[in-house]
């Protein structure tokens, strides 16, 4: 039976040189993201940004609900896929990061097709209830994982995509020595899905692993 590959950092580097080739605003936030310390591994991988740049393009994917904005790197990544009457609505609740995302949208001419809301999520995602969305890509606070994967079932179109990041968590998912209470959530948020019978799910080890579900 195969097996997956281990990805060191010599095939990492390779992959991301013969992928897909990067907008040059999508490197300028990543070199900016470097400057900030433990808080770079906020930023989803090139490996992952590519993948949700070629799903969206295959998918027909015209809107887009993105849960956890950051400086906007996943938010352009989506954004450069979108026709020119795509959407996405991205949330997050830190004003700073957001206006800093904002320049960068701004500076890649993908502005018009990225909305942001500030405030928390789950404030937004009860105002967003008449709406549906082709993809909602969940990125935030571990903790509320499952609040936002059932909110945002109820936003799906049937069909739809629910993409949610960290499922993996650095490993420690599988180390039963490690028990804080963000990785306790997560084995219970995987579980939960694994269990859901609203949707056909996948777990790929992109970045720090990425769960694709299907809505029934």
């Amino acid at each position: 039976m195969g097996i997956d590959l281990k990805i060191t950092d010599q095939i990492q580097d390779y992959i991301n040189t013969q992928g897909l080739k990067l907008h040059p605003v999508q490197s300028e936030i990543i070199e900016y993201n470097k400057k900030l310390g433990n808080d770079t591994r906020m930023q989803i991988s090139i490996n992952q940004a590519n993948f949700l740049y070629l799903l969206i393009k295959v998918s027909g994917i015209v809107k887009i609900l993105e849960i956890g904005t950051f400086t906007g790197f996943s938010s352009l990544s989506m954004a450069l896929a979108l026709p020119e009457d795509g959407l996405i609505i991205t949330l997050d609740k830190n004003k700073q990061t957001n206006e800093i995302a904002k320049n960068f949208f701004l500076k890649a001419k993908q502005d018009k097709k990225i909305k942001t809301i500030v405030k928390p999520a789950e404030e937004s995602l009860e105002e967003l209830k008449n709406q549906l969305f082709d993809l909602i890509f969940i990125d935030a606070d571990k903790l509320n994982y499952k609040k936002y994967y059932d909110k945002s079932l109820e936003l799906l179109k049937k069909s739809g995509l629910i993409v949610i990041d960290n499922v993996l968590w650095h490993g420690e998912i599988v180390d039963e020595k490690i028990n804080d209470k963000f990785t306790i959530s997560l084995r219970e948020f995987n579980q939960y899905i694994a269990s859901d019978k609203r949707v056909e799910k996948v777990i790929i080890p992109l970045g720090d692993g990425m769960t694709i579900c299907r809505k029934l």
